[in-house]
């Protein structure tokens, strides 16, 4: 699984492994992990009722959902509970990694493939969005970071891709949230999807 996968990387470490969803408090508890890959549908807890379950009890530890449903409805359910990222369960070894990584920094993944699943269911709800106040306008470099941010690229890769430094990107990244008007960047990439600008 997961587990076996994630050892053959230097970079990450498990510290413990849970049955499911009700596990997460406990090893939240005993184990003080830096962040929980969970999968979103579980036996007796699924992944958004933990991500509840962790908020309830205290704890802010970041969570990756990782899973095999690329269901829009679950993925918008899973972001608003507060996961920071979203992966399917074929990711790369690599791209695990890097997600992880990221999240650890604070950023937040979606995978692209996840990404086009939410455009598209989205899309087709865009009536229930018309009465959703229009945000400030984004710059044309500002537009452009944050469609990268929704083809799931870290900052560092955006910084790569503009050639422009990761603290610039920071920015620009900083500026769209707050023109947007949400807390981060899953979120932004949402808020633009659901006003039509990407």
């Amino acid at each position: 699984g997961i587990r076996s996968l994630l050892k053959l990387s230097e970079r990450v470490s498990v510290v413990a492994e849970g049955m499911d969803g009700s596990d997460a408090v406990g090893i939240a508890e005993e184990s003080a992990p830096d962040l929980f890959l969970m999968d979103i549908r579980m036996p007796r807890m699924n992944g958004i009722e933990a991500i509840a379950a962790l908020q309830k009890a205290g704890f802010a530890t970041p969570v990756i959902i990782l899973t095999t449903f690329d269901d829009h409805e679950l993925v918008l359910k899973g972001i608003r509970a507060g996961a920071m990222g979203y992966l399917l369960k074929d990711v790369s070894l690599e791209n695990l990694i890097t997600a992880i990584e990221s999240v650890h920094r604070g950023e937040t993944i979606v995978q692209p493939a996840i990404t086009e699943t939410l455009m598209r269911g989205l899309h087709g709800q865009s009536a229930d969005f018309d009465s959703l106040p229009m945000p400030q306008q984004l710059t044309n470099k500002e537009t452009e970071v944050l469609r990268l941010i929704a083809g799931g690229y870290s900052n560092r890769e955006i910084s790569a891709a503009l050639s422009k430094s990761e603290g610039t990107i920071k920015n620009h990244v900083s500026n769209i949230l707050s023109k947007l008007g949400v807390r981060d960047r899953t979120r932004a990439v949402l808020r633009a999807i659901e006003i039509g600008l990407i």
